[in-house]
């Protein structure tokens, strides 16, 4: 049967013994991932008729001003999750604290914690951009019967056990791993089945596409500056093209598959940078290693940062490998 043809359900039963624990629980996490964003989908489709855009007059833990769509996207991942109580543990950008899930039995028996950004590039709903929901996945540390503390989420991005994205587009995708390559899933609406369309997506090792907000140049540290003078050059490669969407999943996806760099440094407005290392940087990353690609905070690998807070923010330089190795090669020159 040609790949194309292959439903993700198909490709979740058939790859669940490529999982370290095989009790099935990853399987039924990403299947209902799957189910949440479906609805979501809808949702999202239909967001220009309804009264669902624009902002909810509140504002949330990171203080942006909250979407509709993004409440509802939130609320719907949160309840798919409780309600097929698979996990023992949520946060989520969009809430203050982690959230318990005390399983049915009432036992804190689920074995994994769903980390997530609901609603991806938000603000860009109202304009019909792309959007999407970005999710990670790790196993608990603190042991099971007990109610999940705040040690199970802050755990270093190298320990997923699975992350990935959906884009809500042109064409609806969602895009996972479980640390065996990455994989690319595209909705087809009529039948609301989601298919393999593109098997083993990869990085190519060199690009020719920058993403970065320039309008924020003048506060960008020096080796980004720097990096980013490079890009523009005509010399060899050069210039590269420049390309910036404003919502990192539709970023990271389209550099993916064309070959490129994404950067969002820290700024004299963002001194700690913008992204979340949770909620963000770390699934993109676990993505961008799996992809043969690379991802950084101009020094480290994304990957080893341990974590100290929830909603904590880093710098994040993520792509094709050699493309993110010349951007810290000037960041540890100039910066």
């Amino acid at each position: 049967m040609p790949h194309q043809h292959k439903t993700l359900g198909e490709y979740i039963n058939e790859n669940q013994h490529a999982f370290k624990y095989t009790t099935g629980e990853l399987s039924s996490l990403i299947n209902a991932i799957r189910l949440a964003a479906k609805v979501v989908n809808h949702e999202v489709n239909k967001a220009g008729l309804v009264d669902i855009t624009g902002a909810i007059g509140e504002v949330n833990v990171q203080g942006e001003a909250q979407q509709k769509l993004d409440v509802y996207a939130n609320d719907k991942f949160i309840q798919t999750m409780i309600n097929r109580n698979i996990v023992c543990g949520i946060t989520s950008e969009e809430e203050e604290d982690f959230i318990i899930v005390n399983s049915k039995d009432q036992n804190h028996q689920n074995k994994y914690v769903l980390l997530i950004d609901p609603l991806d590039g938000s603000s860009n709903i109202d304009v019909n951009v792309s959007v999407g929901t970005i999710f990670s996945i790790y196993r608990r540390i603190t042991p099971v019967g007990t109610p999940v503390t705040k040690e199970d989420f802050l755990q270093e991005g190298k320990h997923q056990v699975a992350a990935g994205y959906i884009i809500y587009g042109t064409s609806t995708m969602l895009v996972y791993s479980t640390g065996h390559g990455v994989n690319g899933f595209t909705l087809n609406p009529a039948i609301g089945t989601f298919y393999l369309s593109h098997p083993n997506m990869e990085f190519p090792e060199d690009g020719s596409i920058y993403s970065v907000n320039e309008g924020n140049y003048l506060e960008f540290p020096e080796g980004i500056k720097k990096y980013i003078k490079y890009c523009q050059q005509i010399e060899e490669d050069r210039p590269y093209t420049s390309r910036y969407i404003g919502s990192l999943a539709s970023d990271f996806h389209r550099n993916l598959i064309k070959g490129g760099i994404y950067m969002y440094p820290k700024s004299t407005k963002n001194p700690e940078g913008k992204l979340r290392l949770l909620y963000e940087c770390n699934p993109m990353a676990f993505l961008a290693e799996q992809a043969n690609g690379k991802a950084s905070d101009g020094y480290n690998r994304i990957l080893d940062i341990k974590p100290k807070e929830l909603h904590q923010r880093i710098p994040f330089i993520c792509g094709s490998k050699n493309m993110v190795e010349k951007a810290e090669k000037f960041m540890k020159k100039y910066s």
